[in-house]
């Protein structure tokens, strides 16, 4: 099979785990980079992450730092540009709209977690992805790059293990200054024994003086509302998706498009007032842990909690601060937290997005096990993870219960190998959205035609296009969904000059494919 072109020999791939000092190496080329007269962009995956960065660099390069981020208003954003244009700043620190500043003379681009998703922006057009974007800048530019991660993306680490990308490999975690040569290891037991564990182990942490961090990634009360009479759920009139339980204010609340309605008195079906909410969600376990610990500061962050401006920012200084006990929150908590207290961390239901149908689910899994595991025994304290779980032999899980990268990776490599998945092709996922149901499905199974029709009259046997099929959602705001995925070499190039209908939706390299 044709490999894909050598990337840049001045792109390395800090692979440490976490806790290793990523964070110091970065600053340490960033100083390296402004002794030699450039300047430097640091890119974090979330806002939320943002002013924590900022604040360790900052401490680094003081009256010298940029923050760029969606959240700053005009004026700020504004002011902001003008200033980094006019070289009132050596270092730009922000999501992955900063690496569009008007920075010259750049000499280094940091990506921190360069495994996360947020990097690709695909809700609106242009759809890019950071990290690719990174690459050609620092071609056009002659910048390095430095991608960091303990969970690097599976076809960044093969670039590695093939030479196109210089692997700088951080194994072990730095304790007070010293290297006790590794990491953590989450304890794994099944769902019911770890329920009763990880209270215990809560309670003794609480009462030890130390902090504690649950992740769950589902928001929300109860994922589901259902009749017991009748079954009916209610759902979203939008969207072919069920309406989540939100406790304050209590709402029910679509999650594709925030559609958002009082809650159920009783049934539309069969006008039942039996009335029940099934799942959880991090409202629920704040609630459930305020009560088990009166009188213990339980915070919430995730995307509700931290809508206000300074929300997020406001509830990891109350961690940091020690103010928080414990923090329950999504996969916001899984990323960049350094706070040397907290010395137990939950996972509670691992198998959320386990089984969804797309072929980086077992690598998302395993990435967020071992990233919110990594926010335990930061410090002196020896950290503990508790891992709850209905598939404790799934290879991720393991994998992840176990922080053995390597393991994951040997299980996902020769899985794309053998299904043509990336690094070993590029996809293009094409998604037709209409109000009308029949006519979206006819005009998707037109454009599944045409394309393939394309391809035999080009010879071009390389290219696979599966599909089309119903898109998850099959409705989303009120528009149907079609979708169908390409496999293949240069595909930006095959598709160049097709005539897609209005309403199409095409996406190289996608984060997601449903």
């Amino acid at each position: 099979m044709q490999e894909p072109a050598p990337l840049s020999s001045r792109t390395f791939l800090l692979h440490g785990v976490t806790g290793s000092g990523k964070t110091e190496v970065y600053l340490r080329a960033i100083a390296h980079a402004l002794r030699l007269g450039r300047r430097a962009a640091f890119l974090v995956p979330e806002i939320a992450l943002t002013p924590q960065t900022l604040e360790r660099v900052n401490a680094w390069f003081s009256g010298r730092v940029a923050l760029l981020h969606s959240k700053q208003t005009a004026r700020q954003k504004f002011d902001q540009w003008w200033d980094i244009r006019g070289g009132a700043y050596d270092v730009v620190v922000g999501p992955r709209s900063a690496l569009f500043a008007p920075v010259e003379n750049l000499g280094l681009i940091v990506i921190d977690e360069e495994h996360e998703w947020t990097y690709k922006q695909d809700e609106s057009a242009p759809l890019y992805h950071a990290r690719t974007a990174a690459l050609e800048l620092a071609r056009n530019t002659g910048a390095v790059v430095v991608l960091g991660s303990a969970t690097p993306s599976v076809e960044t680490y093969y670039h590695a293990s093939r030479g196109r990308v210089r692997l700088l490999p951080l194994p072990y975690r730095v304790v007070a200054g010293e290297a006790p040569g590794g990491s953590p290891v989450p304890a794994r037991a099944p769902l019911a024994r770890v329920d009763r564990a990880l209270s215990d182990a809560l309670r003794q942490c609480l009462a030890d003086g130390n902090q504690a961090i649950l992740f769950l990634n589902r928001r929300g009360s109860s994922s589901i509302v259902q009749c017991r009479d009748c079954g009916h759920v209610a759902s979203c009139r939008r969207c072919t998706t069920s309406l989540t339980w939100h406790s304050g204010p209590a709402r029910l609340l679509c999650h594709q498009c925030n559609y958002s309605r009082r809650p159920l008195e009783q049934c539309p079906e069969c006008r039942s007032a039996r009335i029940r909410q099934l799942g959880i969600g991090t409202e629920r376990v704040v609630a459930e842990v305020s009560e088990l610990f009166p009188g213990v500061r339980v915070d919430r962050l995730d995307s509700d909690a931290a809508r206000s401006a300074g929300a997020a920012e406001d509830a990891v200084a109350r961690l940091a601060s020690g103010e928080t006990q414990v923090l329950v929150g999504t996969q916001m908590v899984a990323k960049g937290l350094d706070v040397p207290n907290v010395a137990l961390v939950g996972v509670v239901l691992a198998d959320i997005g386990l089984h969804v149908p797309d072929f980086r689910a077992g690598e998302r899994a395993f990435s967020l096990l071992c990233q919110v595991s990594g926010r335990a025994g930061r410090g002196d304290i020896p950290g503990r993870v508790f891992v709850q779980t209905y598939n404790p032999d799934h290879y991720a899980i393991q994998a992840g219960a176990g922080q053995d990268y390597r393991e994951m990776y040997d299980q996902e490599i020769e899985s794309r190998r053998q299904l043509g998945n990336p690094p070993f092709n590029q996809l293009a996922h094409v998604v037709y959205q209409n109000s009308d149901a029949d006519a979206c499905q006819r005009q998707a199974v037109a454009i599944a035609d045409e394309l393939k029709r394309r391809a035999t009259a080009q010879g071009r046997t390389d290219i696979d296009v599966t599909g089309p099929a119903p898109g998850l959602p099959p409705r989303l705001r009120g528009r149907h969904r079609w979708r169908l995925l390409l496999r293949g070499r240069n595909l930006p190039e095959f598709l160049d000059d097709v005539d897609f209908p209005a309403g199409s939706t095409v996406d190289i390299d996608p984060a997601h494919v449903t």
